[in-house]
Order: structure tokens, then C-alpha cells, then sequence
């Protein structure tokens, strides 16, 4: 029987977790559904599966620590964050890029406070012991380091899926995370986490239009 669509593509997505937990983290547990509920199919696999290199798109959900982790990742089809990102973070010269930049960072010192981004955009906010509630000029300071990371890769903010900014108690940068970031999702109540989880998918979307893939892009793998 002829299909009705049959240039329908239907990208092909892996959440990559770490080979000793290639079905992730507890915090990324709801990604899957999530992503099922706006239509994109996606499964778990670490990072060092062959299949990886196979897949339409790789959501990196935890980082290796040597150049073959690097390298796997210049391999990839097409990688969130991208491998120019992730090699310019695992660097030991990005806070110092940051804080040239302007960024108020801070080598040392306890980290207070995560604040999350999607897509270049406020997410939310979270601390030890929960979710957090920082005033506007706690996230300007995590904005100041996300467009100042953004300019040194020479992309968009909103190219990178997320980012974590781990502030101070005197809210300075103690570290930024575009690798593979604990976002917090279990840190959140229930409906906050519903909610952040969207703006989550909507910018794997967004992706996905932007690197030719669709969602229902008119192309096939």
C-alpha cells in the first residue's frame, strides 16, 4: 500500500548518559515522556555506544573526562551542545575567557545557587535543599555569562539547548556548565517541572528545525 506521507522524516534522537548509566540519571528520568508527548522518539544510550554516530540528533546527558570523549564528540551527526561548546567548557581557561569578558566570576568559594537555561532563555533556579526564587539581578548575572560564552563560540545564545551558571553567595560565576549539566529537574515541584520540561522540548525542536531535521522535516535519513 502507497503511504500517504512517505517523505516524512522522522529524526532519529539518543539522550547519551555515561557508560556506567546509560539510562541516565534520576533528575533526567521525564525527559523521554516528554519528548513522546510532542511527538519525538527518542532512547537512551551511552555516550560510547557505537550507535550513537548513527543517530539524527544526541542530547549529551553526561560528559566524559579524555580525549576520547572529544573525540566522540566531533563524530557525532549533530550534537547538543555542539563539540565546539563542549571541548571550549572542558577547557581550564573558560572562566578566565568569562571573567575577560567582564563576567564577575570567582575561582573559589561555596556555589550558592544553579540557575538554568533553555535555548538562551531563563529557566529556573535551584539550591541544595529546592527550587529557587532569585531576583532579576541574580539572572542578570547569569545572563551576562551565558551571552559571554555565546560570543566566544561565535553562536547565538539560543543555539545552546542549555546551560548552567553556578553562582557564589556574592552571586560571581563559580562555574558554567555547557557540557552535560545537572539541570535540577527533580528539584522542582511537580507542575514547574511539567512546565520547564516543555520549554525543554520546544527547544530540542527548535533545534531540529534549525539543523534541517524537522520535526516531519520533508527529508529522509
Amino acid at each position: 500500500m502507497k503511504l500517504a506521507r512517505p517523505d516524512v522524516f522522522h529524526p532519529r534522537i539518543v539522550l547519551a548518559g555515561s557508560p556506567a548509566l546509560p539510562d541516565g540519571d534520576r533528575d533526567d528520568a521525564g525527559l523521554i515522556g516528554a519528548l513522546r508527548k510532542h511527538g519525538l522518539h527518542a532512547r537512551w544510550l551511552a555516550w560510547d555506544d557505537p550507535a550513537t554516530v548513527k543517530a539524527d540528533l544526541v542530547i549529551l546527558r553526561a560528559a566524559g573526562a579524555d580525549e576520547e570523549f572529544l573525540a566522540w564528540t566531533r563524530r557525532v551527526r549533530h550534537l547538543l551542545n555542539p563539540p565546539g561548546a563542549i571541548a571550549w567548557n572542558a577547557g581550564t581557561d573558560y572562566l578566565q575567557d568569562l571573567a575577560d569578558a567582564g563576567v564577575a566570576t570567582a575561582a573559589r568559594g561555596t556555589e550558592e545557587l544553579a540557575l538554568v537555561f533553555l535555548a538562551g532563555t531563563q529557566s529556573h533556579a535551584f539550591t541544595h535543599s529546592g527550587q529557587a526564587e532569585p531576583d532579576f539581578e541574580v539572572w542578570d548575572v547569569g545572563f551576562t555569562a551565558l551571552a559571554a560564552a555565546a560570543e566566544r563560540l561565535r553562536m547565538a545564545p539560543a543555539e545552546l539547548l542549555y546551560a548552567r551558571v553556578d553562582l557564589t553567595e556574592e552571586s560571581r560565576v563559580r562555574r558554567l556548565d555547557l557540557v552535560a549539566p545537572t539541570l535540577g529537574w527533580q528539584r522542582l515541584d511537580l507542575t514547574s517541572r511539567a512546565r520547564q520540561q516543555r520549554v525543554f522540548v520546544l527547544a530540542v525542536e527548535s533545534a531540529l528545525q534549525r539543523l534541517g531535521l524537522g520535526p516531519l522535516s520533508h527529508r529522509r535519513p
